[in-house]
């Protein structure tokens, strides 16, 4: 995930809005998805929802789990009460940051004050806690980026680092984790292997099972734990998109061949605000054929990039808050849809600001609450999904 800024280099955003609503309805001749965009920015479409429940309960009465990532780590985390506040009120569940660079600073050492001190805050407030991730190409510490590189370095020596890293950091959470994104982002187009897989470090000394490997020791480190294969940019209906998805389903139905213990797949849902090419039906049916496998479905890293949107603010939410409520409103027809969790709850803490920042330098708006931890239009499109969503 998530904090991989490859991601939105990558992306080519070609569609740009102007400032005037005029302007975006009469002029804009280059987004081809003219009848979606117009439904989406409709001024007269409704946000209403009805009561002030919590984005927690509404999910809980449909049997499902809302949550987040808590964006800055527990060090923003103790220093914004209001973050603290709007967590407990609004969230089931809290995800923490699980990367190598952070948690093993060096090859015999594992450092746990951060995510020890999250675990121990979703305990206090009867919050699930989920680890993000596991076996990841990035945020990875010097000492294995130098392990990588060097010829002497052997398959099995990686073998050895990777089977300890999960054994220690599963065996430590065992029954106090929900969730683990125990493989994240391991395939890409890009680099054009048949399997679609990604040409990642892993993949280079220990081959296509290293996936397998993952998951069978995470398994039986913690044999009640949900285990996730997590992956994203395959949300919309362009080539590159249909590549990974098309991708990511082989991996799938190969894991399950195999026996893998895989629970579950986690669709990042980093969504783009300006109208990209959004296919209804292509994407229920890619969440229908991941359902088929027997395998549940979680929503793992939800938010909505401003970076070309409108300057007026009431039209950049109402498009934002639109680009949620179209896309949970698909996702969560499938049953087999047992989660949404965003990345980050407050635009305060987001890593869009830096990663996908607007060029009129003008503060970034992609999640459900503004800077002030209020709730705002987006966070409405979130509450109308859930209680629209058919019960599980």
């Amino acid at each position: 995930m998530s904090k991989n800024c490859k991601l939105f280099r990558r992306r080519n955003f070609l569609l740009g809005l102007g400032a005037s609503a005029t302007t975006f309805y009469l002029a804009d001749h280059r987004f081809r998805d003219y009848n979606q965009l117009q439904a989406r920015f409709y001024p007269r479409r409704s946000f209403s929802v009805i009561g002030k429940a919590s984005l927690r309960d509404r999910a809980a009465a449909k049997g499902l789990i809302y949550g987040a990532f808590s964006e800055g780590g527990y060090k923003k985390l103790l220093q914004t009460p209001k973050l603290r506040s709007a967590l407990i009120q609004e969230c089931g569940l809290i995800v923490g940051g699980f990367y190598w660079g952070l948690n093993r600073p060096s090859a015999s050492n594992f450092n746990f004050t951060e995510t020890d001190s999250f675990a121990q805050f979703a305990s206090e407030h009867g919050m699930l806690f989920r680890g993000h991730p596991l076996v990841w190409h990035e945020v990875i510490p010097n000492w294995l980026t130098s392990k990588f590189k060097d010829p002497r370095t052997t398959s099995k020596e990686i073998q050895n680092i990777l089977i300890n890293h999960v054994s220690t950091t599963v065996k430590r959470y065992a029954g106090r984790i929900h969730s683990w994104d125990v493989v994240n982002e391991a395939t890409t187009p890009d680099d054009k292997r048949s399997d679609g897989l990604r040409n990642s470090p892993w993949l280079k000394f220990l081959g296509p099972d290293y996936i397998e490997l993952a998951f069978r020791i995470a398994a039986e480190k913690d044999p009640k734990a949900l285990l996730v294969y997590n992956d994203g940019g395959l949300e919309y209906d362009i080539p590159r998109h249909e590549a990974r998805r098309s991708a990511i389903l082989k991996l799938l139905e190969r894991l399950k061949s195999r026996g893998t213990p895989i629970h579950a797949f986690g669709i990042q849902s980093h969504l783009w605000g300006q109208g990209a090419r959004f296919n209804p039906k292509k994407l229920r049916k890619f969440l229908a054929d991941v359902a088929s496998l027997g395998l549940k479905i979680l929503v793992t890293e939800l938010d909505v990039t401003d970076k070309d949107l409108p300057k007026d603010l009431k039209i950049r939410d109402r498009m934002i808050a639109a680009a949620y409520e179209d896309y949970l409103s698909v996702v969560l027809d499938e049953k087999a849809v047992i989660a949404v969790i965003n990345w980050g709850l407050s635009d305060h803490y987001t890593w869009l600001s830096y990663f996908a920042p607007r060029q009129d330098k003008l503060p970034v708006r992609p999640l459900p609450l503004d800077s002030n931890f209020q709730r705002k239009l987006a966070w409405n499109a979130i509450a109308r999904a859930f209680d629209n969503a058919p019960k599980r």
